[in-house]
């Protein structure tokens, strides 16, 4: 196996749907979103999901994973702990802020169960930050394994964009036809969004999604739900 090929297929296990951090149990507010009638058709869906990868992805998530991953790779521990926490306090609704805990302690498991990791002094030194922020779990693990910040945030995305698809299969419900063309459709936006990180100030961190936190908080008292959030 070439050094160039390892990195990648390590990429592949980090970011791979059969990862157990419970990520298909999640459906960060869009069970209540379909639940009310704001999707109900692939169109929608389409629009639900692009307004999240322009808001919170862009401006948030990717953003810190950027910072989470810069500070990791400098042993910046102060520094990787503040982003952590940013990225926790940004959450805003019980629901979320507990999914950020749940997968990060789960990816930290993983980890932690990974040969020679008595020897990977960075699950150790920034334990209190990979305990409740899973973009933590992922930068630490990419700096690990020599993963580009590019591959990392082109995964990650790409990660986030199939599972909310998949969970919009299941709730709208979309054919798998359907589902296809939504991945089809929202990947060539990924590329668009990886290209502003690096243009992205910290003063600028923090885009909010109103009707996702108001679909995640009412999400807490939905009568019947099959997701966690």
């Amino acid at each position: 196996m070439t050094d160039t090929g390892l990195p990648r297929l390590r990429l592949l296990q980090l970011l791979s749907p059969n990862l157990p951090t419970g990520a298909f149990t999640w459906s960060q507010g869009i069970e209540w979103a379909v639940e009310c009638g704001w999707l109900n058709s692939r169109q929608s869906t389409h629009d639900w999901i692009k307004s999240i990868l322009d808001d919170s992805l862009q401006y948030l998530e990717l953003p810190l994973l950027s910072r989470l991953y810069t500070a990791a790779s400098h042993n910046h521990h102060d520094k990787f702990l503040h982003w952590s926490q940013w990225l926790y306090a940004s959450r805003e609704t019980f629901e979320l802020r507990n999914e950020e805990k749940q997968r990060a302690r789960a990816l930290l498991t993983v980890l932690e169960k990974l040969p020679g990791h008595q020897h990977w002094p960075a699950l150790h030194d920034n334990r209190q930050a990979l305990l409740s922020c899973q973009l933590a779990g992922y930068a630490v693990a990419a700096c690990h394994w020599k993963i580009s910040l590019h591959d990392l945030l082109s995964a990650y995305t790409w990660s986030w964009l199939e599972n909310t698809v998949l969970v919009a299969m299941k709730l709208v419900p979309l054919g798998q036809s359907d589902g296809q063309r939504l991945l089809y459709e929202l990947s060539t936006d990924i590329e668009r969004v990886i290209k502003q990180i690096p243009f992205i100030d910290d003063n600028e961190i923090g885009a909010s999604t109103p009707a996702l936190a108001i679909a995640s908080s009412l999400h807490e008292t939905q009568y019947t739900r099959l997701f966690r959030s």
